[in-house]
């Protein structure tokens, strides 16, 4: 069984900057494919950043220039470094390993 858990959401100034963290662990033996999406109220889920095994990277139009997608030194572990934020931003944003094992998610809010 796998566990994903997110952290590092809350409340930001627009222009400001958060860092988000997901940890992937449990019954895993390799390195996953691992995903950042957002849902805000009223949308849909959708896609932000995603990084492969291989370090490659990929990012929603919305966010490209702005947040960036990195590996942590821990195996299944990824970092969202989120910077000149928007309220637009503002949504719960989930972590996903594998395409397969979801986290519950952690509260992004920017606001003034």
């Amino acid at each position: 069984q796998v566990q994903v858990m997110e952290s590092g959401g809350g409340l930001v100034q627009p222009g400001g900057s958060l860092r988000l963290s997901c940890a992937a662990s449990g019954s895993m033996r390799s390195f996953y494919n691992m995903k950042w999406y957002r849902q805000a109220p009223g949308k849909e889920r959708e896609l932000v950043a995603s990084i492969t095994v291989g370090g490659s990277t990929n990012y929603a139009d919305s966010v490209k220039g702005r947040f960036t997608i990195s590996r942590g030194d821990a195996r299944n572990t990824v970092d969202l470094q989120m910077n000149s934020l928007k309220p637009e931003d503002t949504a719960v944003y989930y972590c996903n390993a594998a395409n397969t094992f979801w986290g519950q998610g952690t509260q992004v809010t920017v606001s003034s």
